[in-house]
């Protein structure tokens, strides 16, 4: 057993620093020093270390007689999984290949010892290699080529490591720790991934995750092979969401039609998808080997289905109305509802800028989930705030001033979509600013009620957020609506817009190779909806937070 030894915290010290400075990992030296709160240490700070300790595994020091061979990089493979692989430490294999960072892509040798790459490699070896001459030119003294075990992955993947990681940009106040509990990784992936952690973390640093899956590309043919999955029930004679979806499909036939005017090539096919218990029997009717995109279903455990059906070829999935957090670990799913949180992480932003020591009501739903979350927030971003929620418009009433008497403004928040409260909400607004100035009104949501009384809202300043608004004096937007009462003789409904609005932005991304993902960050408005797509995590879902910012100003 190792002898416990101690050390003393000095400027520029850092736990990843201190851990290899004795050969343990930074969970190790954590766990001796449970007092170390988020790795924050203070200069004079004593720590418990173990002298001698390692890595968790037996760490092979390279002499210069030392045979070495080579490893070919396989997809997936990383600094610290190929440490874990061939037990090796880390700085003995930069040692080895001094390029390592820039060097670290599919095809490229790594040097490693032979005996390792004997015994934990699980393939032949072809030759033997000369001994180490020098750690500068080891690489240029090897000869042999290793193939090792790891399976290799049929699926083409870029040179480019931007296109290979999910990375983030760190923020003010991250910590080590906040990053790892964030993306479900340890301290030691994140640190074999990003050397210079080593310096400290800084706000705006590009830090590497986690390898992003291999991106979908075309199989076969030059057309695009899209399927739409739509819940018209004739299979088993279901009218229930049978308008909403042949609305839906009017929007998307529109957005077909326009692309392969332009000169996309696209080959379309249209499945009922039934109802959520006769789903799985319309997976039978999908080529999965000749399928490069799927729009729908429309309900979260026919998305499960399909994501479970289609996992092997990772065939890009659109859910154009299922949100849950059960989708966000499906790596080729793209889920266009903006949730909830997002629109109440806006409203708060919205609430703190506009905040002066006013009383602030929410007016909740029957769960109080967004109104205890707004509320939440709003107490973690101002200090000492006078924070209540309510369950009716009545219940929002003036604040009085404690010295003059007089009554005082609110802020008032709309955290229910029910557009009866929508239009309480807004009389309620209207009513206290005729009585008093300076009344802050703000919506998570767009009611009916705030189109028609926009002079009187305006009095109240209300700020609402809105997923879907049509900028009627847009030439796109006259362009497409003209084209669809040209092709329908009448407006579009609301679930028309829904699917020219999802299956032209997904077309629009697309290229002829079938790699949707490629173009997945750009931000695109159409008809009515913004989308902003951002991954829920690396390696997961790709999920919409765009929307509009409506104000209304005196």
């Amino acid at each position: 057993m190792s002898a416990q030894k101690t050390h003393t915290v000095v400027k520029g010290d850092n736990p990843y620093n201190i851990s290899k400075k004795y050969g343990i990992t930074v969970e190790e030296l954590l766990k001796m020093n449970p007092k170390v709160k988020d790795g924050k240490l203070s200069i004079g700070d004593t720590l418990s270390v173990k002298a001698g300790s390692n890595t968790g595994f037996k760490t092979n020091s390279v002499s210069k007689t030392t045979q070495l061979g080579k490893i070919v990089l396989q997809p997936k493979q990383t600094i610290y999984g190929i440490t874990k692989q061939y037990k090796i430490s880390e700085e003995e294999l930069r040692r080895l290949n001094p390029d390592l960072d820039s060097n670290m892509k599919i095809g490229n040798e790594v040097v490693l010892p032979l005996e390792n790459v004997k015994k934990y490699g699980g393939a032949s070896v072809i030759s033997s290699a000369k001994p180490v001459e020098s750690s500068s030119n080891t690489s240029s003294s090897t000869k042999s080529k290793i193939d090792s075990d790891i399976d290799k992955s049929s699926h083409s993947v870029s040179d480019n490591s931007q296109d290979e990681y999910a990375t983030y940009t760190v923020e003010q106040g991250d910590t080590v720790f906040s990053i790892v509990n964030k993306f479900g990784i340890t301290i030691d992936e994140l640190v074999a991934l990003n050397p210079d952690l080593a310096k400290g973390l800084k706000a705006g640093m590009v830090l590497k995750i986690r390898k992003l899956d291999p991106g979908y590309i075309k199989k076969n043919g030059d057309a695009l092979s899209v399927v739409l999955m739509l819940p018209f029930g004739y299979s088993t004679n279901e009218t229930q969401y049978r308008s909403m979806a042949l609305d839906f499909l009017t929007g998307a036939k529109l957005a077909i039609e326009r692309n392969a005017a332009s000169g996309q090539k696209l080959d379309v096919k249209i499945v009922d998808s039934g109802n959520e218990n006769s789903f799985k029997s319309s997976l039978s009717q999908i080529n999965t080997n000749n399928t490069d995109l799927i729009i729908g279903p429309f309900f979260k455990s026919n998305v499960i289905d399909l994501l479970d059906f289609t996992k092997t070829q990772k065939i890009p999935v659109v859910a154009p109305f299922a949100n849950s957090s059960e989708l966000y670990g499906y790596s080729n799913l793209i889920i266009l509802e903006t949730t909830d949180q997002t629109y109440a992480d806006k409203i708060a932003e919205e609430v703190k800028n506009a905040y002066s020591n006013q009383k602030i009501y929410i007016l909740a739903d029957a769960k109080k989930e967004n109104a205890n979350y707004l509320k939440s927030i709003l107490e973690k971003n101002l200090k000492n705030a006078n924070i209540i929620i309510v369950n009716s418009a009545s219940e929002i009433q003036l604040d009085q001033n404690m010295m003059t008497g007089q009554s005082a403004p609110v802020i008032a928040v709309l955290a229910n979509d029910n557009d009866a409260v929508g239009e309480a909400f807004s009389n309620k607004m209207i009513a206290l600013s005729k009585e008093v100035q300076g009344i802050k009104a703000f919506s998570m949501y767009s009611t009916p009620s705030f189109e028609k009384k926009i002079d009187d809202l305006s009095q109240a300043s209300l700020v609402y957020l809105m997923d879907r608004k049509i900028d009627t004096d847009g030439r796109f937007e006259k362009e497409v609506l003209a084209a669809y009462k040209a092709k329908y003789c009448k407006t579009p409904g609301k679930y028309a817009i829904i699917g020219f609005d999802v299956v032209n932005d997904m077309l629009t991304r697309e290229n002829k190779r079938g790699e949707i993902f490629k173009q997945i960050n750009k931000v695109q408005t159409q008809l009515a909806t913004k989308f902003e797509f951002v991954r829920t995590k690396s390696n997961g879902a790709y999920i919409n937070k765009g929307f509009r910012v409506i104000r209304l100003v005196p």
